[in-house]
């Protein structure tokens, strides 16, 4: 079978995709039975409640459903070798264009599977109302693209880019009304505390409502407000859990209408990060709270105010996919949609899906060196606040902006780097030809594959470990290689589980081959996942004649890296002359051996004249 089909959501529009359905991942394991080839593709429909896209319901209760559904189907599917070469197509209505931010959050959970699991999931999202079947012809165009993340629209598959915004000009520069009260959730510590502080010394704002869940009692929060009022703003410090809509209706019955609400800046949100496999709903839950619920809620408690703000700090990996961030990445991907929702019905709302910040400067403080150097590596080094406030401020001062913008900054040579140029930033960045790009896993792969030929296992696997540990020493940050010994064990190097994944994904780019998410667990020192990967690359043992001409390699490959005197000189020209006479006498010899097989295979009895004539002639020399 090539597709099949997991649950029955979106009744008939997936009937046409070839599928054989079946109610859940076990179910489908089952149905494939031991001997029977597993389908290549998947096809998962993921429908919300169908309140959720039209506004009228809770989209935030929504979110937590259905991604709870699919975070259920990815880590069973993660798990389940059986479809370790087949693709899971997360099929969405609505997700990509803020109609449904409950859909959305879906994309952003598969966003950091797809982070964790290369080449395993693909997003594929249908018009928010789409009524005609998804046909074969357009799951085909859209497997054969290559894309991770695409939208049906108008039958025209789409793909996400990312493209600079444009620089507002200073005459477009909207104000913050200075008599109007700004709401700041998240507002007495981290990036909250860091805006509050701008916007009275920067903007005028004479009247702010920090909330946070402990309010008053939160550390430094008294000295925060203690210096905003010594500038001249009227600071109010509240507890309020914002996930609560009861909570949030009472919050905004208390400020006072001679300053009334005039713009929300959503900072609040919480890190509880993990690999896919580590998650639990309960975790998945703890994240979306504070963000999407919370979100919805002051979306909804606001709706009939006049207000000239609303600005949601949302993160790059509801965007791009964060590896062991599933759950945040699924709060902030709901938070993207929400601006383009509110923005279609004529609110205010800006989504600034911010890139790292410095160590200490907001929640990117909680992450340690290795972290800020694995995200620059990956091309995104952190923002200080002084450039994350000109961002800040470049975007809510805009008359006319997106309403999903990432204000990060940008390694463009780190992206080149590492190889094929990841989809979204293909407008960014300019490549060669996209075959050329792809080709590059393979092409590290072959050669590999050619620098063990020929090798016995002990030198082979020599090989591999040099590279394993120059893989580790990067992924670590070290200076070298020296400090990492093959019988250590991962954990005592410093692996956690992101940088597990990392290494897992790095090892498997180089040698072509898929591995388990539980590598380093099921080979926990260098020299036991050395010995493992040799059992997966070594090339087939090779006949004598391959054998010969690959040390014939090594040998030239030595005479490169040697210095070349005159005793060195003659030693070597010696050695060569004996091997070259060898080589004669092993060729004159099999050349005997040829001549005398031919005689032994004459049919005298069938022989003409002719034939006998021409054999005496070869014998006396005379032909």
């Amino acid at each position: 079978r090539d597709t099949g089909l997991l649950g029955a959501g979106f009744g008939d529009l997936l009937a046409e995709a070839g599928t054989e359905g079946a109610t859940g991942l076990a179910d489908l394991v089952t149905a494939t039975g031991p001997e029977e080839d597993v389908p290549s593709v998947v096809l998962l429909p993921v429908a919300t409640a169908p309140e959720a896209g039209s506004g009228t319901g809770d989209a935030a209760a929504a979110a937590h459903a259905a991604t709870a559904q699919v975070l259920e189907t990815l880590r069973d599917w993660s798990a389940e070798e059986r479809f370790a070469a087949s693709r899971l197509v997360v099929v969405t209505r609505g997700a990509s264009d803020g109609a449904d931010p409950a859909a959305a959050a879906v994309w952003g959970l598969v966003r950091a599977a797809q982070a964790e699991n290369p080449g395993r999931f693909i997003l594929l999202d249908l018009e928010p109302a789409a009524t005609s079947p998804l046909g074969m012809s357009a799951l085909r165009a859209a497997l054969a693209s290559g894309e991770p993340q695409l939208a049906l629209r108008e039958d025209r598959l789409l793909a996400p880019r990312l493209v600079r915004a444009a620089t507002p000009a200073e005459s477009d520069a909207a104000g913050w009304d200075p008599e109007g009260t700004v709401l700041i959730t998240g507002g007495t510590g981290g990036l909250g505390a860091t805006v509050a502080r701008h916007l009275v010394a920067e903007h005028g704002v004479r009247s702010l409502l920090l909330v946070s869940r402990r309010g008053p009692a939160a550390e430094g929060a008294g000295e925060l407000a203690a210096a905003l009022e010594e500038s001249g703003a009227h600071v109010t410090v509240a507890a309020c859990d914002v996930g609560d809509r009861t909570a949030v209706d009472a919050l905004l019955a208390e400020i006072p209408a001679d300053r009334p609400l005039r713009a929300v800046v959503h900072a609040a949100g919480v890190l509880d990060d993990g690999v896919l496999d580590s998650l639990t709903p309960e975790r998945l839950a703890a994240v979306l709270r504070p963000k999407a619920d919370a979100a919805w809620h002051l979306h909804e408690a606001t709706a009939g105010l006049p207000l000239d703000a609303f600005v949601l700090f949302s993160s790059v990996a509801g965007t791009l996919g964060s590896a062991g961030q599933a759950n945040y990445a699924a709060g902030n991907a709901f938070l993207d949609a929400l601006a383009r929702h509110r923005r279609d019905r004529g609110l205010p709302a800006v989504s600034m899906a911010w890139g790292p910040w410095t160590r200490g400067s907001g929640m990117t403080g909680e992450l340690t060196e290795a972290d800020t150097a694995r995200m620059a590596r990956a091309g995104m080094p952190p923002i200080d606040p002084e450039q994350g406030l000109a961002l800040f401020d470049a975007v809510t001062g805009a008359a006319e902006q997106e309403p999903a913008v990432l204000p990060v900054r940008l390694d463009l040579g780190a992206l080149r780097s590492l190889g094929e140029v990841p989809p979204l930033f293909r407008s960014l960045i300019r490549t060669q030809a996209r075959r050329a790009a792809s080709d590059g896993g393979a092409a590290a792969a072959a050669d590999l594959t050619r620098r063990l030929t020929g090798l016995t296992r002990t030198e082979g696997e020599e090989v591999l470990l040099d590279l394993v540990r120059g893989q580790i020493a990067t992924v670590l940050g070290h200076g070298g290689q020296a400090d990492i010994e093959p019988a250590r064990a991962f954990q005592d190097l410093g692996f956690d589980s992101l940088t597990s994944v990392e290494l897992r994904n790095r090892l498997g780019a180089l040698t072509g081959v898929r591995l388990p998410a539980t590598l380093l667990f099921d080979y926990p020192t260098p020299g036991e996942l050395v010995a493992h990967l040799y059992t997966r690359v070594a090339p087939a043992p090779a006949d004598g004649s391959a054998v010969v001409l690959a040390e014939l390699d090594k040998l030239e490959r030595a005479f490169a890296g040697a210095e070349v005197g005159a005793e060195l000189f003659d030693q070597v020209a010696g050695r060569l002359e004996v091997l070259r006479g060898k080589w004669q006498e092993l060729r004159a010899e099999a050349l005997k051996g040829a001549e005398k097989a031919e005689e032994e295979s004459f049919d005298f009895a069938s022989a003409s004249d002719e034939d006998m004539f021409d054999m005496l002639d070869n014998e006396l020399g005379l032909s």
